[in-house]
């Protein structure tokens, strides 16, 4: 009797062990990530890692934002809930030394994501947050809009132009030092240009809510780290696929040198685009690069080949053994090297709208506080704009979803735990009686 009831259960557990080595075995391998199991745990699932300077401290009695709520259904598909690796079936192995925390690879015309890693792992974007910024440029102000740089604007924590206080800058030649060259300085005078920098904040939210990037909250322009601060590879390649959309931004971001304004006022200075890509990789259409200490090494670009459109982004990222552009080159030749059309989701579409009329274009020319930055004589200040931008962009209408969310994850957690100690108590009940009957 006793062997008639074990053996079931020894030839289940066999079973069931045999198919985990087989599929082990079958995995895709050739990689730093494939260390990294499906079984991973969702570590990011909600928020960032915790930062690792004070860039995120917040003001005494002030709590950071709640974390963004996660959306029941996947945006872009269900398996883009996983947090490993993501690939479609019988996927040759992926490029050895990927050091991206979180990634995806898609084509930019029919959106088909091709291969991720952890696709929603929520991450720091640190200056790819810009490309979400010049796209509501690019939607509300016309190109030769002119912003008077002022001083709050030259105080920014670098990288920096070199704006001159006082000195008058059309919106083209903005948006062109914004996505070359990164600059801190030029994206706090167009937050102001937009109506201040709280104002361009909830603008830039609300355009991801619009794009489909529920990942995305934008604190700052510029994307240094703030209480609050997150986004996904998913939505990153999402902004950057609307972004691609608007010619001024296409142009910007492909453009290898212009002409700027010199800081001393007198004639120019040569703004080179410091994406590394830009010339040496066949087909590239541009990119942009990032880096802070809480989000490490970020990247997003796009390139074409024969007619084919991948757009790449990668999140945390480490620069050894191969600097994070070099994994962005191995990913995109992967990805040019595909046949087929097996996919693992999808990008969701967000077509750019029509620009305003000019006259609804200008906003108020207002001074709005810093953002945070690493002067410790503006520490303060900048913590405190971060923050209000924070709450302006939440709005009581997401606080209640989140508050909301937060409760409910209480309670599926509380259940969980309920229903763990009833199998428990069930189990020990079973296990009593076939005591008593001698099994």
């Amino acid at each position: 009797m006793p062997s008639t009831v074990r053996r079931p259960v020894i030839a289940l557990v066999l079973t069931a062990c045999t198919l985990m080595a087989t599929a082990a075995l079958a995995a895709p391998t050739g990689t730093a990530q494939s260390a990294r199991t499906q079984a991973s745990p969702c570590d990011n699932r909600l928020s960032p890692p915790p930062p690792v300077d004070t860039s995120e401290q917040v003001p005494d009695g002030t709590k950071p934002p709640s974390p963004l709520p996660v959306p029941e259904t996947p945006v872009g598909g269900d398996r883009l809930a996983e947090c490993g690796l993501v690939l479609p079936p019988n996927a040759k192995p992926l490029p050895d030394d990927l050091t991206a925390a979180s990634w995806v690879l898609a084509d930019m015309d029919s959106g088909a994501v091709l291969a991720s890693f952890d696709p929603h792992g929520r991450q720091r974007p640190a200056s790819v947050m810009k490309v979400l910024l010049a796209m509501v440029v690019a939607k509300e102000l016309p190109l030769d809009t002119t912003v008077v740089a002022t001083q709050e604007d030259l105080d920014q924590e670098c990288s920096c132009i070199g704006l001159r206080n006082g000195g008058e800058y059309t919106v083209e030649q903005l948006m062109q030092a914004l996505l070359m060259a990164s600059g801190n300085d030029v994206a706090h005078a167009l937050a102001r240009r937009l109506g201040g920098v709280p104002s361009a904040v909830r603008k830039m939210n609300a355009l991801a809510a619009e794009l489909g990037a529920l990942d995305t909250r934008a604190i700052t322009p510029s994307g240094l780290d703030a209480p609050g601060t997150s986004t996904s590879a998913y939505d990153v390649a999402v902004i950057f696929r609307a972004a691609m959309k608007y010619p001024e931004f296409a142009k910007a971001i492909q453009t290898p040198q212009i002409s700027f304004p010199a800081p001393g006022g007198r004639g120019t200075v040569p703004v080179v685009n410091d994406n590394q890509l830009l010339g040496s990789y066949e087909g590239l259409l541009g990119g942009r690069t990032g880096f802070t200490d809480d989000a490490l090494h970020t990247y997003v670009g796009a390139a074409e080949r024969n007619g084919k459109r991948l757009v790449v982004a990668l999140l945390r990222g480490q620069q050894q053994p191969v600097p994070i552009t070099d994994q962005a080159v191995a990913l995109l030749d992967y990805g040019f090297a595909l046949q087929g059309s097996d996919n693992v989701g999808k990008l969701v579409d967000g077509a750019p709208q029509t620009k305003k009329k000019p006259t609804e274009a200008k906003p108020t020319e207002t001074s709005a506080p810093g953002v945070p930055n690493g002067n410790a004589s503006t520490k303060a200040q900048g913590n405190k704009s971060a923050m209000e931008a924070a709450f302006g962009n939440v709005g009581l209408p997401i606080t209640v979803v989140a508050g909301i969310g937060v409760l409910l994850g209480l309670l599926m957690y509380l259940r969980g735990r309920r229903a763990k100690a009833a199998r428990a108590r069930r189990d020990a009940e079973q296990q009593e009686k076939l005591a008593k009957l001698g099994l």
